[in-house]
C-alpha cells in the first residue's frame, strides 16, 4: 500500500508544483538534495570541501527514452566537469547510463557516456556508473568489461550492492580487473530469488565483500551509514595494517552529517554524493516507493544526527 501511494505521487505533476513552492516541504527536500541548478550543487560541494570532504555530483534523471534527452544529460555532465576543473574543486560525478540512453540502444549509451569519459580523462577526473536495478546489473558490468574500462581505466569505476546475491562472485571479478568498487548495500525492491531478503544476510555479504576490497581491491569507496559495518572496517583496517589512503568512506547528502565530520576528524578519507537538478521530486518519491523503509531509514538519520549533537 505504501509503495503505490509513493508511485502515485511521484507522477503527480501538480502535487510536485506545489512541494516546490511550499517551504516546510522544500526545506525537508534540500536536506537530501542540494537544489535544482548547476550553481546550487557546486555551492554544496565547495561547503563539502571546506570540511575536508570530496564529493561526487549526480545529476538526478533516469530510464531516458529520446536520444536527444539523453544528449543533453551528457551535454550538462561536460559542463559539470569543466566547472569542477574550473573551480579546482575536489568533486567526480556519478552517472546513471539510464539517464544516458541504455534503455534506447547502446550505442545510444556509449557514445554519450563516451564523451563524458573523454572529458573526465582531459581533466584527470573520474566517473562512476550508478548501479540501479538487478535488471540492468550485468548489462551494466558487461558495458564497462568490454567497452569502458579498457579505454578508461583511471577514470571509471562501478558500483555493487550487497544486497544481490551475485556480489560476491562481481567482488571476484572486479578484483582481477583491479577496477575501482563502490560497495552499497542497495536500495532497489528486489525478488528474493535475485537479493536477500534479510538484513543480516545484507550486512554479512557487505562486510565480507568490503573487507576484500580493502586488502586486494583498488581504492574501493565504502558507501554506508551503518556504524557496526564502518566501526569493522576500522578494525579490520587496524588489524590487517591498511592504510586510510588506500580506500574512503562513503555517504549520502544530507544523511549523518555528524558521523561524517566525525570520521574526517579521525583521519579518514569521506565522499558525500550530492544529488541535484528538477527531477528531485520523483526522485525521492520513486526512491521511497522502491523502499518503503527508506522513510524510516530518512528520518531516523535526523534524529541520529540531532541526538549525537546533543549529548
Amino acid at each position: 500500500m505504501l509503495k503505490q501511494t509513493f508511485l502515485w505521487l511521484s507522477n503527480r505533476h501538480g502535487l510536485f508544483r506545489f512541494v516546490r513552492n511550499n517551504a516546510i516541504a522544500r526545506g525537508f527536500a534540500n536536506r537530501f538534495v542540494a537544489g535544482e541548478t548547476t550553481e546550487t550543487a557546486l555551492a554544496a560541494v565547495r561547503q563539502l570541501n571546506a570540511k575536508g570532504i570530496t564529493a561526487s555530483l549526480d545529476l538526478l534523471g533516469e530510464s531516458v527514452t529520446n536520444a536527444e534527452e539523453a544528449g543533453a544529460t551528457a551535454a550538462h555532465y561536460l559542463e559539470l566537469l569543466d566547472r569542477i576543473a574550473a573551480e579546482n574543486l575536489d568533486a567526480n560525478v556519478s552517472v546513471k547510463l539510464t539517464a544516458l540512453g541504455q534503455d534506447i540502444s547502446d550505442d545510444v549509451c556509449l557514445r554519450n557516456i563516451r564523451l563524458v569519459l573523454d572529458r573526465a580523462k582531459q581533466y584527470g577526473n573520474f566517473v562512476r556508473l550508478d548501479m540501479e536495478s538487478s535488471a540492468y546489473t550485468e548489462r551494466t558490468l558487461e558495458l564497462f568489461k568490454q567497452h569502458l574500462y579498457p579505454s578508461y581505466p583511471n577514470n571509471v569505476g562501478i558500483v555493487l550492492q550487497s544486497y544481490l546475491r551475485r556480489t560476491d562472485g562481481d567482488v571476484n571479478r572486479a578484483i582481477e580487473l583491479q577496477c575501482r568498487v563502490r560497495l552499497c548495500k542497495g536500495a532497489y525492491k528486489e525478488p528474493a530469488t535475485v537479493a536477500f531478503p534479510d538484513k543480516s544476510d545484507v550486512d554479512a555479504t557487505y562486510d565480507r565483500c568490503m573487507k576484500r576490497l580493502m586488502s586486494e581491491g583498488r581504492y574501493p569507496g565504502l558507501a554506508t551509514h551503518d556504524e557496526r559495518l564502518i566501526a569493522s572496517a576500522r578494525r579490520y583496517a587496524s588489524e590487517a595494517a591498511i592504510d586510510a589512503s588506500r580506500y574512503e568512506f562513503q555517504m549520502l547528502y544530507g544523511v549523518r552529517r555528524d558521523l561524517q565530520d566525525a570520521l574526517v576528524r579521525d583521519g579518514y578519507r569521506m565522499r558525500v554524493y550530492v544529488p541535484f537538478g528538477t527531477q528531485w521530486y520523483p526522485y525521492l518519491m520513486r526512491r521511497l516507493a522502491e523502499r518503503p523503509a527508506n522513510v524510516a531509514f530518512m528520518v531516523g538519520s535526523v534524529l541520529k544526527e540531532t541526538w549525537g549533537r546533543r549529548r
